[in-house]
């Protein structure tokens, strides 16, 4: 007597989706309307879950985790949990991330029987939270009925995955469980739109031509580069033009820095290796996925002033023409077999090249600063290592570090959430338990995500977080002062203590002196068993000129009056 096959549910369907789309790990916080969920997708062989612990975090955890894996999901309840989550959300869908937002919702017989639910806002109008999703994401769908959910799970993810932007789904607690067809091939969900044959020879064909007309071509390379998986193409096509390669902040990492057509980090008054000169110096400008934003612009001060060449995710654009449904990828391929060699940006970089930097190393018994932080966290980089840098100071510092040949470098700069990084690079390290991950953060952005670290403890995922202790918001300083910036110092070395309990292992350290920060370093890499966080203390007062002067031009154009009002 044959046994009778297993269900299938709306849950199972989903788990079985994110498991084909290459998803391993899923991040959740449980709530009474998705805990029928997270037991389908528990279910699963191919999905680990991963606790964490509160919404925002874990909508921060899986856009790490994207960054790394390309796609991800966040699991959390209705209202209280989703809309927390938003906020994560928000983030990929401005850093161009593919994280899928999953939600439980209520009972498909409440709204009709006009019940007042918890967790809601008092009404018997459930809708709310799907219109507000549909702002921050490609795609948001709600599951109205089981028969449903196979089309509309497709739907949703294959937008996320073809746009590179987070989506929605919301599944009614009592439809998790209710029964589903199977799925189909996944390739009716990941497979890609090429390009337009015709559109993308023309666009070969006419960016040759108009490059053929310049005599000092110069490519900028920015963040949707990586969404676009075309850095091997950018890298062909860079040495078959031959000229200087210069790179958004944003985009830190994604063109090899020892590569010798590699002219440093674009930031109008704050670039690093006299990137600026040579930008400014072009008379064709091919930007590559870039961002122009006020803050990758110090306060619209640096917008480039010469016709841009603009080659995006899915279209290119120029002076005089436009071609649609160009992937980027094919694009750069294809552009750099019809461009000719021309080598005179690099003649004339290597006029203004800057001589290589002197960097003081402090004495054991000095006093920390920020500079000597910047230094021996430049001597721990290899080609195995991640660096995720905190909006604040940690930028500038970060940015002016050299990578080694393969290590990653990671920044969230359009969405700037203090705090993004301790559960990012959680959510990261999650996809690559193998690679070194190194935080650097400052006191103020840690005290918005800090719970996340005991998850580093409870999954023992062994990070470094260097936490520059200056007791402030020292970028918030540099844009406008005022008390607001100043906050209650804890004891950060301690805390991590709490967090271990009786069972844990992370390492709490704290550094004064340059000695101690060396020791507390070699401590780090030698710890395995879970985090190591390494309070750095700094002068208040501390921190880089390229923070004061991009400080200086954000406020100013933050400061720019109404047009067309004269106030007194």
């Amino acid at each position: 007597m044959s046994s009778q096959p297993k269900k299938f549910t709306v849950g199972d369907y989903l788990a079985e989706r994110l498991a084909q789309i290459g998803i391993r790990h899923h991040f959740v916080v449980p709530g009474d309307y998705n805990l029928i969920l997270l037991d389908k997708l528990q279910a699963h062989p191919q999905l680990t879950e991963i606790g964490c612990a509160n919404e925002l975090n874990c909508s921060m955890a899986a856009e790490g985790y994207a960054r790394a894996n390309g796609a991800s999901v966040c699991v959390v309840t209705f209202s209280v949990g989703a809309i927390s989550a938003f906020n994560g959300t928000g983030s990929a869908y401005a850093e161009n991330l593919p994280l899928i937002l999953v939600s439980g919702g209520p009972n498909t017989n409440d709204a009709s029987q006009f019940h007042i639910l918890h967790h809601t806002l008092g009404n018997s109008d459930y809708t709310y939270q799907l219109e507000m999703a549909k702002k921050i994401t490609c795609c948001a769908v709600a599951i109205p009925r089981a028969e449903e959910a196979p089309r509309l799970i497709d739907r949703a993810i294959r937008a996320a995955i073809l746009s590179r932007k987070p989506c929605y789904i919301e599944i009614p607690t009592n439809l998790a469980g209710a029964t589903c067809v199977r799925p189909g091939p996944i390739s009716a969900v990941t497979e890609p739109i090429a390009s337009d044959r015709d559109a993308l020879k023309a666009a070969c064909a006419a960016a040759a031509d108009y490059l053929d007309g310049k005599l000092k071509p110069v490519i900028l390379v920015g963040p949707k580069l990586r969404r676009a998986g075309a850095e091997k193409e950018l890298l062909k096509l860079a040495e078959a033009m031959g000229c200087a390669v210069a790179v958004q902040p944003a985009a830190k990492g994604m063109f090899p820095e020892a590569h010798p057509q590699y002219v440093g980090t674009f930031w109008g008054q704050v670039s690093t290796d006299a990137a600026d000169s040579i930008v400014h110096w072009a008379d064709a400008l091919i930007c590559v996925g870039t961002i122009f934003n006020d803050y990758s612009t110090v306060g619209w001060t640096a917008v480039p002033d010469i016709p841009l060449m603009a080659a995006e995710i899915d279209h290119v654009t120029y002076p005089g023409a436009h071609f649609s449904r160009v992937r980027l990828s094919e694009f750069l391929e294809g552009l750099a077999a019809d461009v000719t060699y021309n080598n005179n940006t690099m003649l004339e970089y290597n006029r203004l090249r800057p001589d290589p930097r002197q960097v003081h190393t402090a004495a054991p018994e000095d006093a920390l600063t920020r500079k000597e932080v910047t230094r021996q966290v430049q001597g721990i980089l290899t080609s195995n290592s991640t660096l995720f840098v905190e909006t604040g100071d940690s930028w500038f510092n970060g940015i002016g570090l050299t990578l080694p040949a393969g290590a990653q470098f990671e920044i969230e700069m359009q969405w700037g959430h203090i705090g993004w990084s301790i559960p990012a690079s959680f959510g990261y390290a999650m996809h690559f338990p193998t690679r070194r991950t190194i935080v650097m953060v400052g006191d103020g952005s840690f005290q918005v995500t800090a719970q996340e670290v005991s998850q580093m403890v409870r999954y023992k995922v062994p990070i470094t977080i260097l936490l520059i202790n200056n007791r402030g918001y020292t970028i918030e300083v540099e844009i406008h002062d005022g008390s607001y910036n100043k906050i209650k110092n804890w004891d950060y070395a301690l805390l991590v203590q709490a967090f271990n309990s009786t069972d844990g292992h992370a390492k709490g350290l704290l550094a004064n002196t340059a000695g101690e920060l060396v020791t507390a370093l070699r401590e780090a890499e030698e710890h395995k068993g879970g985090p190591t966080l390494i309070e750095c203390t700094i002068d208040q007062d501390d921190c880089s000129k390229e923070l004061i002067t991009w400080g200086h031009f954000v406020a100013s154009a933050n400061a720019r009056p109404p047009k067309g009002r004269h106030d007194d």
